[in-house]
């Protein structure tokens, strides 16, 4: 008989370290990696000097918490500006804004929600996500967040910029595994980008043959006027 596979907590973690690192590298345009080892913890903080977290349920309940320092915050912050094209005269020099916060939030919204596709995709079942709360602070603040886990089990990572900023990921579930059955495809998500860059090259490509016909056709209305 087939041993069936085991998806563990470990595994999700992979999973979402996985979003993590897609998501900022990508805004970033610079590589984000994360640690080889996890830590077992036994409670969840949002720390200094920018916190942030997302509460998620469904097929299995949990919380996300992220804690960056200013420095890992600005670098992120200030790559994900310049890859947008903004001057360096508009982007906030201070991990305090209003727009760092902003920004921030919108990344952390992007990884979780790139999270609960892939989760979706390789476990077959649905979670869902509340909008991320990102908070500048300059103390810790514990998170109760064993009200609705059972045996809920905590891990934190660390994860590490292209300048060597540090910041964290805290996530808490409650204790689950997930048991493979039988084989199934896992259909991978769509990259919109993708797909407009391919329509685009497409489009591009299409045009050049009926650009060079149409000048063709223009030269020799040329030479037939001159006689020629």
């Amino acid at each position: 008989m087939k041993k069936s596979k085991v998806i563990t907590t470990e595994d999700i973690l992979v999973t979402l370290c996985q979003s993590v690192c897609e998501v900022l590298t990508k805004a970033s345009q610079n590589p984000i990696e994360y640690s080889a080892m996890v830590q077992k913890i036994s409670r969840t903080c949002l720390r200094p000097d920018i916190g942030c977290f997302v509460l998620f349920d469904g097929g299995f309940n949990g919380v996300v918490v992220t804690n960056f320092t200013g420095a890992a915050a600005l670098e992120i912050y200030h790559d994900y500006m310049r890859s947008m094209g903004m001057p360096e005269s508009e982007v906030s020099q201070s991990f305090l804004s209003d727009d760092v916060s902003n920004i921030m939030g919108e990344l952390m919204n992007q990884i979780v929600g790139d999270f609960t596709l892939k989760i979706r995709q390789r476990l077959q079942t649905s979670i869902t996500q509340s909008q991320p709360k990102m908070l500048t602070i300059s103390r810790l603040v514990q998170i109760s967040i064993d009200t609705l886990m059972d045996r809920p089990q905590l891990r934190r990572v660390t994860f590490t910029t292209s300048k060597n900023n540090i910041f964290y990921l805290e996530l808490a579930i409650e204790k689950t595994e997930f048991i493979k059955l039988r084989d199934f495809d896992v259909l991978e998500g769509v990259d919109p980008d993708a797909i407009m860059e391919e329509a685009l090259k497409a489009q591009s490509d299409k045009n050049k043959p009926a650009a060079a016909d149409n000048a063709e056709v223009a030269d020799d209305d040329f030479l037939a006027e001159l006689g020629l």
